[in-house]
């Protein structure tokens, strides 16, 4: 099915994008999967997947994660750019095939201040992703900021929304003047009705279903705000816009998908929208509720979560792999990788504390296994790092049996003996990590259908 998403010319991932979301504005059921994730391992599985399908590979950082300041990873675009490149070089994987994109670029990050200084500094996070070579920018002003108008519980207005991020765009394009005579230029993604930067936090009804006269108010104040800053051009390359079709998840729960409640969206798509709609929080839906949602013009599907639930997942098996393979070795430090990642999620609960619910049991059992996946903020941290060392280290010694391999990673095992992958923790991570990706590979055409899901 590759044949289906060739590329242009080389070197032009931009515009190959810009190609597949046409073709599913014509009808075609192609579409366009995200990754939103820093995390090593899974950019990794991304590119190997990429490399399978002969597809671009589209990677996307957020506000709070990539930043001017650092954010949650301490890199700011450039950074970012760099890593994502240097891991793409490391597997001989084409830069070129990689468009970076920017999540809920604007305030967010600063809402508690003052509109000049919150929009000040989105601004250079605009001007900063640009100039590092994101070509994929979603402009997202819609939260209330210190001393604006109105009820902060309610949905900021449109009108103001719409004016900063023209003012955004502005800068986008801006900063795209300064790149070299042939840059692509940046593409542009409006709208947010999802959850903010990093996840829900309700876990009761599944949300309600973006309705199309909300829709079309929206795209006419923007592009009226638009073209008032003389950015006609750039509303022409307004790709996608994001609404809500209904997808959430939470702690233990997933809202799936309902193609009876999205008619309207559809048809509003194809008979009044020059673009498509992207998706968010599609983690953890059916490889074909999301094949569905692609087939309804949700052309660009973001997944993040999921991928490092994943991680999580083979982290934990290989964890478990270890103690009943080496646990009674002598000369054998365990890594003791779990209790690590919980020692350091109770000494700074900042990234979890606020989302997850219950009593000491009910915490204990979030902080490992919520569909939220708030531990990935984690991994990176010294004493959980040196412990994932650690256990990579003591199963790329002392290899697993393929019976405790089949009991722990059972899919892995098979890939062992298939030999499609070696019996070391890297390769067995970036093949469970796979496993998720290979859903979205299919929503997007890329694959054939799978035997599950």
């Amino acid at each position: 099915m590759t044949d289906r998403l060739s590329a242009p010319p080389a070197g032009n991932s931009t515009g190959w994008l810009s190609a597949i979301l046409e073709r599913n504005r014509r009808g075609e059921d192609v579409g366009v999967y995200s990754i939103c994730s820093a995390n090593r391992s899974v950019l990794e599985a991304g590119m190997l997947q990429a490399m399978r399908d002969n597809s671009l590979l589209l990677i996307e950082s957020t506000s709070n994660q990539v930043n001017q300041f650092g954010g949650y990873t301490g890199q700011t675009p450039t950074d970012f750019s760099a890593f994502v490149r240097e891991v793409a070089q490391s597997l001989r994987f084409p830069a070129d095939r990689i468009v970076f994109g920017g999540d809920h670029l604007g305030p967010h990050v600063w809402r508690n201040e003052p509109a000049s200084s919150a929009m000040q500094k989105a601004e250079e996070l605009v001007r900063a992703c640009v100039l590092a070579g994101y070509t994929k920018i979603h402009l997202d002003a819609s939260m209330h900021l210190a001393g604006d108008p109105g009820d902060r519980r309610k949905p900021l207005a449109d009108e103001i929304v719409s004016k900063r991020a023209a003012d955004l765009c502005r800068v986008a394009e801006d900063a795209h003047s300064r790149l070299p005579v042939g840059s692509p230029a940046p593409l542009y993604v409006i709208g947010t009705e999802v959850p903010i930067p990093g996840g829900e936090l309700a876990e009761g009804q599944a949300p309600a279903v973006t309705k199309t006269e909300d829709l079309s108010q929206t795209l006419q104040i923007t592009e009226q705000a638009f073209k008032a800053r003389g950015l006609e051009d750039a509303w022409k390359r307004v790709i996608a816009i994001v609404v809500q079709p209904g997808v959430e998840f939470g702690d233990q729960v997933v809202f799936p998908y309902l193609p009876e409640k999205t008619i309207a969206l559809s048809a509003f798509a194809k008979e009044r929208w020059h673009g498509v709609y992207e998706a968010h929080s599609t983690d953890y839906q059916t490889s074909a509720a999301l094949r569905q949602m692609v087939g309804e013009h949700f052309a660009i599907l973001k997944v993040g979560p999921w991928l490092t639930f994943a991680f999580r997942e083979a982290v934990f098996a290989l964890a478990e792999i270890e103690q009943e393979w080496l646990g009674a070795r002598k000369g054998v430090a365990l890594s003791r990788v779990r209790e690590a990642l919980d020692e350091a999620m109770l000494a700074d609960p900042q990234y979890w504390k606020s989302y997850y619910r219950g009593d000491d049991a009910a915490l204990r059992f979030a902080r490992k296994y919520s569909l939220s996946d708030r531990c990935r903020y984690y991994w990176p941290q010294p004493r959980v790092a040196a412990a994932l060392r650690t256990l990579f280290a003591n199963l790329q010694s002392h290899p697993a049996p393929i019976s405790l391999l089949s009991q722990y990673l059972p899919n892995q095992s098979e890939a062992v003996r298939a030999a499609n992958i070696e019996n070391v923790p890297v390769q067995l991570i970036r093949n469970k990590i796979g496993e998720v990706i290979d859903h979205y590979a299919y929503a997007c055409g890329l694959t054939e259908p799978m035997t599950v899901g």
